[in-house]
């Protein structure tokens, strides 16, 4: 029989063990698979002035769910696998048609390591000679800058000679912070990959979804609860299509994980510290859960370090503890405040 204490041998091997995989070489064959398939996915490449690939998903480009399924895993270094799932619900009334849904067997690396939009890259209207320029850098590129402090907690550092950024923009970045880019994560042009997502598209709407076990992630890590106790983790969040108003687009993809999100943690150490988690996670512990995201973010005058940070989780959570075979769970997903904001009944 494996005891607790054999259990956490195992988690401290599996996190030592991590440490040697490389998220930017992990997802070099599915950049190359979705180069190959652009014509498919409604996406366009191009090699900008410095060399460097460019990939549009929805900018002046259709864009597709699909392709931002794609983006999903890239964002996730490799490491989680996103999915499209049309909902079997008996009671339509309660559920949504289409769901993504999101798995890894390295979480932390892949939500936290990779896929969490925490690189800040701006750039004032002197440096662009035109609009100030602002975006949050995600997925494995991340690892080799590792501008955030973030990077020293994971004890993480992606060393290789090529990397991909992922950027939530309506507009290609300007050359000062492509350099920026190339000089922190000390690549070459041509070895650095830019996908483009517009909320308000197709694929944008798609890979912000896609990041639903990401928000319990980052809340687990926000609430204190030790990372390398995180096994493994699945989640799913309904697909709603993306509005044209980039801040209504904003708000849909938040909505859907904070309403309709659900995750499964698999973790390691205590009861007490579980059951606390799964007590704790869920965004109904914040005092703004119940209204629509873009209200929430018009009243804080569209500042996102204003919005109480407990609201940025999913809406219904299991944690099941290896060491003691218990599940705890807290939340409930809310498709009654969902369907009026998204759907028009005919």
């Amino acid at each position: 029989m494996q005891t607790s204490s054999s259990l956490a041998d195992v988690s401290t091997s599996a996190a030592a063990s991590s440490s040697t995989l490389s998220v930017n070489t992990l997802v070099r064959p599915l950049i190359a698979s979705l180069l190959e398939r652009q014509a498919e996915l409604g996406i366009a490449v191009q090699r900008d002035a410095h060399g460097v690939t460019i990939i549009d998903a929805g900018i002046d480009t259709p864009g597709s769910v699909a392709a931002g399924i794609a983006i999903g895993e890239i964002c996730m270094g490799g490491l989680g696998r996103v999915a499209l799932r049309a909902a079997a619900s008996r009671n339509a009334s309660d559920e949504w048609p289409t769901f993504v849904d999101i798995a890894s067997a390295q979480p932390v690396l892949a939500c936290l390591a990779s896929q969490y939009a925490g690189w800040s890259l701006a750039a004032s209207k002197e440096e662009t000679g035109g609009k100030k320029f602002f975006a949050l850098g995600s997925g494995p590129a991340r690892a080799l800058a590792c501008k955030e402090a973030l990077f020293d907690e994971l004890a993480y550092r992606d060393v290789v000679a090529t990397g991909c950024l992922v950027l939530e923009v309506d507009r290609a970045p300007p050359a000062v912070v492509i350099e920026k880019i190339l000089r922190d994560c000390k690549l070459q042009p041509r070895n650095l990959t830019l996908i483009l997502t517009p909320t308000a598209s197709r694929a944008g709407t798609t890979q912000v979804v896609a990041r639903a076990l990401e928000v319990a992630l980052h809340k687990a890590h926000e609430l204190g609860f030790a990372l390398n106790d995180i096994c493994e983790g699945s989640a799913s969040a309904p697909l709603p299509p993306p509005a044209e108003d980039p801040v209504e687009a904003m708000g849909r993809t938040n909505d859907a994980i904070l309403y309709g999100g659900r995750v499964h943690l698999t973790v390691t150490g205590n009861d007490e510290a579980a059951r606390e988690l799964a007590r704790a996670l869920p965004s109904s512990a914040s005092k703004d859960f119940g209204r629509p995201f873009a209200d929430v973010f018009k009243e804080y005058e569209y500042d996102f370090y204003k919005i109480d940070p407990a609201l940025f989780a999913p809406a219904e959570v299991w944690v099941s503890n290896l060491a003691t075979g218990r599940t705890f769970h807290a939340g409930t997903t809310r498709f009654d405040l969902l369907r009026p904001l998204w759907l028009e009944e005919v």
